[in-house]
């Protein structure tokens, strides 16, 4: 492969294609370089996250939740040691907890957890004996202690501790629970089941892109980026982990978006190329038609996807801003990475792209680049076909795909919200099976229920009062307190033990109630239940305002790329359209427990509060992704041919192979990250991966070409000020001659001049 000499002249390309052409040799070596800088940049990244970010960390319960961390460590225990005295051979066998080796056994556990560094507010039934601290039957108790520091330190704190303290100790057996046993776990569960999608994905996705292109050259190509896509990902989040916390959950994003979006651009620049080259354009020239026109596609779906997952910074909670960060990152270096390393590995190895045609094994007739155009062959003709049956029963077709996406989308509305446990992990896990004890043999759940703080200087009368009208509302089992520091002190609390699930229904609507008990003092709420309500509540008021970041960014990027009002319209309803089906089977699976035991998952009965958001920017920014890309080309030929029709037909035979293929990879890509133990991990990549799915082949395949069959010609019109404002910035994919289709006669040509009158063709 030799270095291009002669660089096209500034008629044929601009400054971006000359950069990339005429030096290719030296643009992949820097990037290798660049890579392999991303590599020793972003190791480690996995131990710098963190598994939380659920809160907001301005709302009323993370300052309750801080300050009685800071006076009262021990009213909010983060680690549980559970000791089971059961039956066991041996003397004192089935003696429980009440026996006085297991006692005296216990008491030396507790002091020595009270004496590690880190680790304060120790408590235990032994010492004081709740009838909370004790399972019914009397055979296990709990030593409660709360670990401080930050996600990372009380890991960090467990990892040291836990060695000394689970397993059998003379009459007794400890198991670790609580918040950090739990959050400890799940990290390493992502991990771990984070390798082994990869593992799934990447082997598959390469048997899926030589059947796409035949050439197992090119399809080693949209690899190629994925991994720099992903490499260079990790070295962001681990440069931003020195600075903010970030979710160790937004390395399932990096992957899924690494490796489907690059795959997703690197399909359309290498099938774009290749049409090119079968053309009759050299290797030069069909990069540079190539980056003229599927390059600016790639750019403005990149954008399109950026903005909708930025929506996710106008949250407060680190989990969604963990996974803009994640989300931006990858988008735009897999675009940098099809845009400038791609080309330059396309110029050097020209017509050799399509060597190792695999295809030929069990096809026969049939080169690679006619293989590798869609559009050239039996492909793109059964999908004119398809295309051109859609349009004529267009009122059908788009009543039908609407009715039947707004269907799928019924069990949504009996969507409840709930918050992260010790669920989302297998039943076989540790901290999980130690929570289930908890919450099946223990009374009033502890660790759960609600902690009123009360701060300011009050007297014994006062703090009793308030109490009595605590434990009078409905659904309080009980209120135990006040607990202060002495007399005279400043700060003191009450624990108000509530009925039924600790962060049910009721629960949640105790935390407004108690907030509204008159006191004679300033009162705090914290608990999960305060902490979801205050979630809630911050997701409603920043969802506006994200939702409209999406809609007018896509409207904008849409505008400027087709000329057209109604085109941006369509496209962002349809778009919306398209995730019904995702939200109504993620109520009907992981909320209401359909499938559970076939996806070996447990249901809680309700949805993460967040997640809806964060499925929704995903799955919106990768249905634009495809909707750019379609569009993109049924513009090119509507510039070309003016022909409304003929052009939504060729539009979708040039790409809708190319954007099922690309689904499929997506898809396989977001199944295997759904293969993961955590629920949340599985509900997200399930999820999208459906989404995608219907996207592809029922919006873009049936909705689009029947919306735009119904609609005509007005599909291009816009008022003057805004063609004028097109005329001026809009950009588009056509270019003034076409490179693989001659431009010949078509049915509406005597209309062609008095439509380019009313409606320019865009500017490149």
């Amino acid at each position: 492969m030799s270095e291009v000499k002669n660089p096209p002249p500034p008629g044929e390309s601009g400054r971006w294609t000359r950069f990339v052409t005429a030096r290719p040799r030296l643009s992949l070596l820097l990037a290798l370089v660049v890579t392999a800088l991303a590599v020793f940049a972003g190791s480690g990244v996995a131990d710098r996250m963190g598994s939380g970010g659920w809160e907001d960390p301005g709302a009323r319960s993370t300052y309750a939740t801080k300050a009685l961390e800071r006076e009262f460590p021990a009213s909010q225990p983060n680690l549980l040691l559970l000791v089971d005295a059961g039956p066991r051979s041996g003397a004192g066998a089935g003696a429980g907890v009440d026996d006085p080796a297991v006692a005296a056994e216990a008491e030396r556990l507790t002091g020595l957890l009270a004496a590690e560094p880190g680790v304060t507010g120790v408590g235990s039934y032994w010492r004081t004996p709740m009838p909370a601290l004790r399972s019914e039957d009397g055979r296990q108790a709990l030593i409660a202690a709360r670990v401080l520091g930050d996600e990372k330190t009380t890991t960090r704190v467990l990892e040291r501790i836990a060695p000394r303290y689970q397993g059998e100790h003379g009459p007794l057996r400890v198991s670790l629970g609580g918040p950090v046993a739990v959050q400890r776990e799940v990290t390493t569960t992502i991990q771990e089941d984070l390798l082994r999608a990869e593992l799934i994905a990447l082997p598959v996705t390469l048997v899926l892109l030589i059947l796409v292109f035949g050439s197992a050259v090119a399809a080693m190509l949209p690899l190629g980026v994925g991994i720099v896509a992903i490499l260079g990902t990790n070295a962001v989040l681990r440069g931003l982990t020195e600075f903010t916390e970030v979710s160790v959950f937004a390395q399932n994003l990096t992957t899924a978006l690494g490796l489907g979006l690059a795959i997703d651009y690197a399909l359309f620049i290498v099938r774009r190329f290749r049409e090119e080259l079968a053309a009759g354009r050299d290797p030069v020239a069909a990069v540079g038609a190539t980056l003229r026109t599927a390059g600016r596609t790639v750019l403005f779906s990149a954008l399109t996807v950026a903005v909708a997952l930025s929506a996710m910074l106008f949250f407060p909670m680190y989990f969604l801003r963990s996974f803009a960060y994640a989300g931006v990152a990858v988008v735009l270096l897999a675009a940098a990475a099809a845009l400038i390393l791609l080309p330059a590995a396309l110029v050097l190895l020209g017509e050799r792209v399509n060597s190792l045609d695999l295809r030929r094994l069990w096809r026969r007739g049939r080169g690679a680049a006619a293989a590798g155009t869609g559009a050239a062959g039996g492909e793109g003709r059964g999908w004119a076909r398809m295309t051109a049956l859609v349009m004529r029963r267009a009122p059908v077709f788009a009543l039908v795909s609407t009715a039947g996406l707004l269907l799928l989308g019924v069990p949504f509305l009996g969507v409840k919200f709930g918050t992260v446990d010790d669920r989302q992990l297998p039943t076989t896990a540790a901290s999980h099976v130690v929570q289930q004890q908890i919450r099946d043999g223990f009374p009033g759940s502890p660790g759960g229920g609600l902690i009123v703080l009360a701060e300011g200087a009050a007297g014994a009368g006062d703090l009793d009062a308030y109490r009595e009208r605590v434990a009078g509302l409905e659904g309080v089992a009980r209120v135990d307190g006040p607990v202060s520091s002495g007399p005279g002190a400043r700060y003191a609390y009450f624990s108000v033990v509530t009925e039924g699930e600790a962060v049910g229904q009721r629960a949640q609507e105790l935390v407004g109630e108690v907030r509204e008990v008159q006191a004679p003092f300033e009162t705090s709420v914290a608990g999960q239940a305060a902490v979801l309500v205050d979630a809630q509540k911050a997701i409603a008021g920043k969802l506006p305002a994200a939702l409209a970041l999406v809609v007018l960014a896509t409207l904008l990027l849409v505008f400027l790329l087709t000329g057209s009002v109604l085109i941006p319209l369509q496209a962002v309803l349809l778009n919306a359209l398209s995730l019904t089906a995702m939200f109504g089977a993620v109520v009907w699976v992981f909320q209401e427990g359909h499938l559970s035991g076939f996806l070996a998952f447990t249901s809680t009965g309700d949805i993460e509060t967040t997640l809806p958001v964060l499925m929704f920017c995903i799955a919106f920014g990768l249905s634009m992704d495809y909707g750019v890309f379609l569009i993109s080309r049924i513009k090119e030929e509507y510039d070309r041919t003016g022909d409304h029709e003929g052009a939504v037909r060729t539009g979708l035979a040039r790409t809708g192979g190319l954007i099922t293929a690309a689904a499929v990879i997506l898809a396989v890509v977001m199944v295997a990250i759904g293969t993961s133990r955590v629920t949340n991990t599985k509900m997200l990549g399930l999820g999208i991966a459906l989404a995608v799915l219907m996207d592809a082949m029922v919006v873009r395949s049936l909705l689009v070409p029947a919306v735009m069959k119904l609609t005509g010609r007005a599909t291009w019109w816009a008022p003057g000020p805004l063609r004028r404002l097109h005329a001026r910035f809009g950009l588009s994919e056509g270019e003034s001659a076409p490179a693989a289709v001659p431009a010949g006669p078509h049915p509406e040509a005597g209309e062609r001049e008095r439509e380019r009158e009313k409606i320019p063709a865009a500017r490149s």
